[in-house]
């Protein structure tokens, strides 16, 4: 058997730059506004995103890939004799994962590996590192499998909801919620526990206190994180990443990477969300 290929999704939210590096092959989700659908960062920008939501005053539908998409993509690779290993958006707020699921059943027995993350975003994009460093120490997909499920449950993701415009529209909070919210400037903050987004707390007050809050609550962990990578992930709040970014360099000893959050996280999500995403060290 030849080499491992590492796939993710569009919602692993990794550096372009670092998917060419590691040979990481990206299926990407789906994107609808009423008749018509895109193909998440392949058709489809944030910026992009976010004027056709101000233009039609509501949000897109997002949708998995389909099983015939994940045999697309995959089948080069089989016929080239190689091991695909696809690591998965959270099986709890997608089908992606139970359509990767059924393409891998569409090949020979160890073809095609699928993982679920229970993640989401660079969460996801935190154990697609793992795997493609594991992949180059020599490591075969047993063992790769066995670390992931290691370091899966370490990881933390917390991320500072700016607006609740886009939770209102889609459904997550009702219309006197956001009025009300609005009014005294609450912004939610959203972390993953056991695969589902779960609302931590809410923070009232400017954005720079809530930066802050998110900040302090990643560095109160500082002697158990993982001194290898950290995320500052964020939809469109660039300044505010590179400052967060700046602290976080300042006071660990890893490498602290900014990534932009892809269409179908900030559909859900909206503009200036942002987010800390770190591993803790295994016992």
């Amino acid at each position: 058997m030849g080499s491992i290929k590492i796939f993710a999704d569009s919602t692993c939210d990794l550096p372009s730059e670092w998917i060419q590096q590691y040979d990481i092959g990206i299926v990407p989700l789906y994107v609808t506004f009423t008749d018509q659908i895109y193909k998440d960062g392949v058709d489809l920008t944030v910026p992009k995103l976010y004027d056709k939501v101000t233009e039609s005053g509501s949000l897109p539908k997002t949708a998995a890939p389909s099983p015939a998409d994940f045999i697309q993509s995959f089948a080069p690779f089989v016929q080239e004799e190689r091991q695909i290993l696809y690591i998965s958006l959270s099986s709890e707020l997608s089908s992606t994962y139970q359509n990767a699921l059924l393409a891998a059943a569409e090949f020979a027995e160890g073809d095609v590996t699928v993982f679920d993350s229970l993640n989401l975003s660079s969460g996801i994009g935190l154990l697609v590192m793992k795997a493609a460093h594991a992949v180059e120490q020599g490591k075969g997909i047993p063992e790769i499998i066995e670390l992931l499920t290691a370091v899966r449950p370490q990881v933390e993701t917390e991320f500072v909801i700016d607006s609740l415009d886009y939770l209102y529209k889609g459904g997550r909070c009702s219309g006197m919620q956001n009025i009300v919210g609005s009014l005294l400037k609450i912004r939610p903050v959203i972390k993953v526990v056991n695969g589902k987004m779960t609302p931590a707390y809410k923070i009232r007050g400017s954005r720079d206190k809530a930066l802050d809050r998110l900040l302090s609550n990643a560095l109160s962990h500082v002697e158990e994180m993982d001194q290898d990578l950290i995320f500052v992930t964020h939809s469109l709040a660039d300044a505010d990443a590179q400052l967060l970014r700046q602290a976080l360099e300042q006071n660990t000893q890893a490498t602290v990477a900014i990534s932009d959050a892809g269409c179908v996280i900030s559909s859900h999500c909206g503009a200036k969300t942002i987010g800390i995403l770190y591993t803790k060290t295994l016992a």
